[in-house]
């Protein structure tokens, strides 16, 4: 059974930065394609970030590119998002989410957008943008 734990969330101001780190406890973490999604306070959850087992072939929304990094160190078992120039905007609830990646499978090296295209999820972990 494979387990997400985020960590890094917090307090910032307005163009600070965090590093959120999602560390999984899997044995064939390189197997798993690995997403950030995020949920407002009143909103539904939304897609952020993702990225395939391999660590190639980002994803980003629209709102976060050029300002978010989505990376794995699958040594360590653990997928980040670097977030920079933070907003207001980007306080939420974010999320990690991971998915295995059928061997041979043509999806195999693409990481999904959506959140139906995931089926482990982390507890999530805080973000708040003070202006």
């Amino acid at each position: 059974q494979v387990h997400l734990l985020e960590s890094g969330g917090g307090v910032v101001q307005v163009d600070g930065s965090l590093r959120l780190s999602c560390a999984a406890s899997v044995r064939s973490f390189s197997n798993y394609n690995m997403g950030w999604f995020r949920q407002a306070p009143g909103k539904e959850r939304e897609f952020v970030a993702s990225i395939n087992k391999s660590g190639t072939g980002p994803n980003y929304a629209d709102s976060v590119k050029g300002r978010f990094t989505i990376s794995r160190d699958n040594a360590k078992n653990t997928v980040y998002l670097q977030m920079d120039s933070l907003r207001p905007a980007d306080t939420a609830i974010y999320y990690c989410a991971a998915v295995f990646a059928r061997p041979f499978s043509a999806t195999s090296y693409v990481a999904p957008v959506r959140s139906d295209g995931f089926d482990i999820w982390g507890q999530g972990t805080p973000v708040t943008v003070s202006s």
